[in-house]
């Protein structure tokens, strides 16, 4: 798996906190690791339509917290953007 509990911990450890997995950051990290392997399995299989809408969904979820964190801290939202280098 793509995924592992070790990656998880690792993802979450880098952006944010360890042990408080729902902090936003790392949340948007996480949906950015996994919009990035979905990306990379849609360039090699472009039929596959499923995998083509969970990416879609997974990118508006990691808008929405993307808005969330913005509307409460706007410090927090730019670095996050810049850490993961998700703007333009």
């Amino acid at each position: 798996m793509y995924l592992s509990k070790e990656k998880k911990e690792e993802i979450f450890a880098q952006h944010g906190d360890a042990k408080n997995t729902g902090k936003a950051e790392g949340q948007i990290a996480l949906f950015t690791y996994r919009i990035a392997h979905l990306t990379e399995h849609l360039k090699r299989n472009r039929h596959d339509y499923n995998t083509e809408r969970s990416l879609v969904l997974l990118v508006g979820k990691r808008r929405a917290l993307l808005d969330y964190l913005k509307k409460k801290d706007i410090n927090r939202y730019r670095e996050i953007i810049k850490v993961l280098n998700i703007r333009k």
